[in-house]
């Protein structure tokens, strides 16, 4: 495993506040947009901004290498936490490449200011290097300051991506013919679209992710060095000992006016149709196989439900399933989302094959997308996510990609897919003002 920098000293300072409302408009609008974290659901949750400590890992031992570097950081910090709630104390916000060969680094980050609020309770954290003072400013000026352009959208432009959309159709149909030959039971494939500002300025994520919030609230709203999104599919949540995976696969679109897939009854319910679909359920049935097969080294007592039930979402319904068990490894949160990467649910099965079959027929590096995204304490408690319905700032922050995916079996139907990809891309066109 290659060596990472020696972590710096840290010094973490966490202080009970009054109810700050609005978390999002409290960031302010002039921080690098890459130096935004986020992670909210249904109003709680954290948001902060600044860089005190950061590290980046790539290859095999992204995952071990990120791990080692935060023990390290954590053993050395010094750390006030008078609320002592999941997410108080340091934390690290990280955010993990979907493949080992990416070119795209994978992230664990500390902020230097992190704003909470859990069960009616608040915290602001500040964290500074060991030779640095506290910041003058009282927690309460902080939670004074509101965004003033947190409802101003950047003027955007949608450019095709890596594989046009007219094109995607012709993806599709290779995968299936892929499953036909016997190289794989299951194939998750993806594609892009391209953003870019209309006038060359960098994109303000505080809007977006305020969008996203609103409109997707029972979803997790992250943010991690400039990977934004609102993703439905928890991958893994250690808390007290108890582990937790929501595995989402089966999609169909709310009857909001736009075609449901071929077959479905335009005037039944179509969650009905869903929970009926040989399509769907296979596809579910691997990835919750996938999923469990991964936490059972870890977990006794694990719960692994029959059935699938209809998760809701504004723009669509999702099949859903939810795992839990009682931990008998000392594994991090961390190194459960290493273990559980990937899921059948944004690969396919056997996985090895599955992998191969992406790299050959997508056209892209995926990036951070459908890889893990999110934070842990000190203890290695924490919640990771798939990074879903997403979008991935450039370089030059400038312009972005956004995805969408589906999983592939041999019942599928090309244009079908190309529909669900379109119904996966509108949390983030809503998002950015292009829907």
């Amino acid at each position: 495993m290659r060596a990472h920098p020696v972590p710096p000293r840290l010094r973490a300072r966490t202080v009970a506040v009054d109810a700050p409302g609005d978390l999002l408009t409290r960031v302010p609008d002039e921080v690098d947009p890459r130096e935004v974290v986020t992670w909210l659901r249904e109003g709680d949750g954290m948001v902060g901004w600044g860089r005190v400590a950061h590290v980046e890992t790539q290859g095999p031992q992204r995952f071990a290498g990120a791990e080692d570097w935060w023990t390290r950081l954590r053993e050395g910090a010094q750390i006030e936490d008078e609320v002592r709630l999941p997410g108080t104390g340091l934390v690290a916000f990280g955010s993990f490449a979907f493949a080992d060969g990416s070119a795209d680094p994978s992230v664990l980050t500390v902020p230097r200011v992190v704003i909470g609020r859990r069960d009616g309770l608040a915290w602001i954290t500040h964290v500074v290097r060991e030779d640095e003072p506290w910041p003058d400013s009282h927690p309460a000026e902080i939670l004074t300051r509101t965004n003033p352009l947190i409802d101003v959208l950047d003027p955007l432009v949608e450019e095709p991506g890596s594989v046009p959309a007219q094109r995607w159709p012709q993806v599709i149909a290779q995968g299936i013919s892929r499953i036909a030959g016997g190289e794989v039971d299951k194939v998750v494939l993806a594609r892009d679209v391209a953003v870019r500002h209309r006038d060359r300025q960098p994109v303000r994520i505080a809007p977006v992710l305020e969008r996203l919030e609103k409109r997707y609230g029972a979803t997790w709203t992250f943010a991690v060095a400039g990977l934004v999104g609102a993703t439905p599919e928890m991958l893994v949540r250690l808390q007290g000992g108890r582990a937790r995976s929501r595995v989402l696969a089966g999609t169909i679109r709310r009857p909001n006016g736009i075609p449901l897939p071929a077959g479905a009854a335009p005037h039944g319910d179509p969650r009905l149709f869903l929970v009926s679909s040989e399509k769907d359920l296979e596809e579910h049935a691997y990835a919750v196989r996938s999923v469990a097969e991964a936490l059972a080294p870890h977990c006794e007592d694990l719960v692994v439900p029959e059935t699938p039930y209809v998760l809701e979402l504004p723009d669509v319904y999702h099949l859903a399933s939810d795992l839990t068990g009682t931990m008998h490894s000392r594994a991090t949160s961390l190194r459960l989302a290493a273990a559980l990467h990937p899921s059948a649910a944004v690969c396919g099965t056997p996985t090895a094959d599955a992998f191969r079959v992406i790299a050959e027929l997508e056209g892209m590096d995926r990036g951070r997308y459908a890889g893990p995204v999110g934070w842990m304490d000190a203890s290695g408690d924490g919640d990771w996510c798939i990074a879903l319905r997403c979008g991935e700032l450039a370089e030059d922050r400038q312009s972005m990609r956004i995805f969408a995916g589906g999983g592939i079996v041999a019942a599928s139907d090309p244009q079908s897919e190309l529909a669900e990809t379109e119904i996966k891309l509108t949390a983030m066109r809503h998002a950015l003002g292009l829907a």
